[in-house]
């Protein structure tokens, strides 16, 4: 059973680390469940997004947990895997690294009717068991896939999927128009990132062209540039403030800036998640750059979890800490500042996101956002935002590029999104 308490605590848990929801709690004065079937909200003032805060399909999204595991500390991993969906985790199945099994939960209702698209509408299984497989190796993950062994792979790499095209009983579809973000994450609280100018300077030297042809190949068709801070294609993206990245790059000139910027040979720890094709492409793109301009490289490679754990050391470099990162996001992530945490100024709070951009500006407008009156408004405060971007750099955008999930024909009903595996069937 799902009570509004249940609700009222998981709501509460998640706003403390999503961006939209610490925005939505900001607007509100009372969160409660007066009874079992209702949840309370009691505003400061008017926040249009509180539906889009509730039905928000990115990482982190608002799931219902029970009352006794959302009132754990957010920041502290929950102890047990139990939501309110048509799956139950099987946690004494799982393999870390390698393995994640789901069963069907008997006890759950779907909703009658309604479409289903992305995360909405009726919730039916037809699958007892989904075993989601972790393969490191993009060639071992093709051959499983060719070879019948797995169903699904979520993201096949742009090198294999000619070879995948040649096999007709493997789909290959375009189900996030929103495509992949990448970005360069930059420390702000350590040299050489510490400084303004030389952060500047970096966005003469990327060529996001050349960021996003290492992931996905020469085709033009499968990769957007130039990428601002918001999701191309969408109403907030613009081209506003974008010089910086445009044109060709004169290395010569940006080891003049750095140079004029404070730059004097710091060594840049540059963290690469190597476990991740694109990031590792991307990775060895910017390293190649940087030693062109005359930084004083480290490639750090490493994993995914070890980085996410060193991000969080706010020290110097001969103390573990780091100086820029690549990272990747879903464009549904990006397509307006309400969970966009990469454009934040909040770098002196306890919950910000490692990075700890400082800007009064971008802070001053973010809130704007929120209270625009319109459409027209908001866009003109995204033009603003992005601009200002460009002078604080937060972060620095590598570019778009669109990602295909590919499928055997023996199922159906893959949906929009990332993956989820209700609606899911074989095949008649």
């Amino acid at each position: 059973k799902v009570t509004s308490r249940d609700c009222v605590a998981s709501i509460r848990r998640w706003a403390k680390r999503d961006a939209l929801g610490q925005a939505l709690l900001d607007a509100t004065d009372e969160l409660s469940a007066p009874d079992d079937r209702t949840i309370r909200f009691r505003l400061k003032k008017p926040f249009p997004l509180l539906p889009a805060a509730l039905g928000k399909i990115s990482s982190p999204m608002p799931a219902m947990l029970p009352e006794r595991l959302a009132n754990v500390d957010a920041f502290r991993p929950i102890p047990e895997m139990i939501g309110s969906g048509p799956f139950r985790f099987l946690g004494n199945e799982r393999i870390a690294g390698s393995r994640n099994v789901y069963a069907k939960f008997e006890s759950y209702v779907p909703r009658a009717d309604g479409p289903l698209e992305w995360n909405a509408g009726p919730k039916q299984v037809f699958f007892d068991r989904v075993e989601w497989t972790t393969i490191p190796d993009a060639a071992t993950k093709a051959s499983a896939l060719i070879q019948g062994e797995q169903d699904w792979w979520e993201n096949p790499t742009h090198d294999l999927l000619p070879l995948l095209r040649r096999d007709r009983r493997i789909k290959l579809e375009v189900n996030n128009p929103t495509g992949a973000v990448d970005m360069m994450r930059l420390n702000h609280v350590q040299p050489p990132f510490d400084k303004p100018a030389v952060r500047r300077a970096m966005l003469y030297a990327i060529s996001q062209a050349d960021m996003m042809q290492a992931i996905v190949g020469p085709d033009p068709a499968m990769y957007h540039v130039p990428h601002g801070v918001f999701c191309p294609g969408t109403p907030m993206a613009s081209e506003a403030g974008l010089e910086p990245l445009k044109g060709p790059r004169d290395y010569a000139k940006v080891r003049e800036m750095l140079k004029a910027g404070g730059y004097a040979g710091e060594k840049v720890a540059m963290l690469v998640a190597t476990d991740y094709a694109q990031f590792k492409a991307i990775g060895e793109v910017a390293a190649d750059m940087m030693n062109r301009i005359g930084m004083n490289v480290d490639y750090v490679a490493t994993d995914w979890g070890t980085m996410l754990q060193r991000r969080n050391n706010r020290g110097p470099v001969d103390q573990g800490g780091w100086s820029c990162f690549s990272t990747g996001w879903e464009g549904a992530d990006h397509m307006d500042p309400s969970s966009h945490y990469a454009i934040r100024g909040n770098g002196n709070e306890p919950g910000a996101w490692p990075g700890w951009c400082v800007s009064e500006k971008l802070e001053a407008l973010r809130s704007a956002w929120f209270d625009a009156p319109d459409l027209e408004a908001q866009q003109a405060i995204c033009r603003d935002m992005q601009v200002q971007c460009m002078q604080d750099v937060p972060s620095i955008p590598l570019g778009q590029y669109i990602q295909p999930v590919g499928y055997r024909n023996t199922i159906t009903g893959v949906k929009p999104g990332f993956p989820t595996f209700w609606g899911v069937r074989r095949s008649p």
